[in-house]
């Protein structure tokens, strides 16, 4: 069965497709240090300046990522506040798993703590 996926999953799509690129995290990365024209970014990169510009629209349609053309040199910016829907998702997963492991464990020690009924015995009723 489809999902209907509202924007903001869409976003958090976008943000984990971004990042499931070595290179685009080695990009970000770099980025976390400040901002760098294309080519300074490009130039650890075993790649050509055109696949880095690829990259690069990549993660800026997933918002981790904005770029300012001055003159001729393109400058790249770090977005951090954009991972905050990928940090948001995977708290709300990380909620539920721990919720149903909380459970799962009380019922675990509920059902240690009582008698078990001994196989060679027979049951009440029987």
């Amino acid at each position: 069965m489809l999902k209907y996926y509202e924007p903001a999953e869409q976003k958090v799509d976008l943000l984990f497709g971004a990042l499931a690129d070595p290179n685009r995290r080695a990009m970000v990365d770099r980025l976390i240090t400040g901002p760098v024209s294309v080519s300074e970014l490009a130039r650890p990169l075993e790649m050509s300046l055109p696949a880095v510009v690829q990259h690069l629209h990549v993660l800026e349609a997933s918002g981790l990522v904005r770029s300012q053309k001055l003159g001729r040199v393109r400058t790249c910016t770090l977005e951090p506040t954009a991972l905050r829907a990928a940090e948001r998702w995977i708290s709300e997963r990380r909620t539920v798993w721990e919720e149903s492991l909380d459970r799962l464990g009380a019922y675990l020690a509920e059902a240690q703590d009582q008698p078990q009924q001994s196989k060679d015995r027979p049951q009440q009723g029987s």
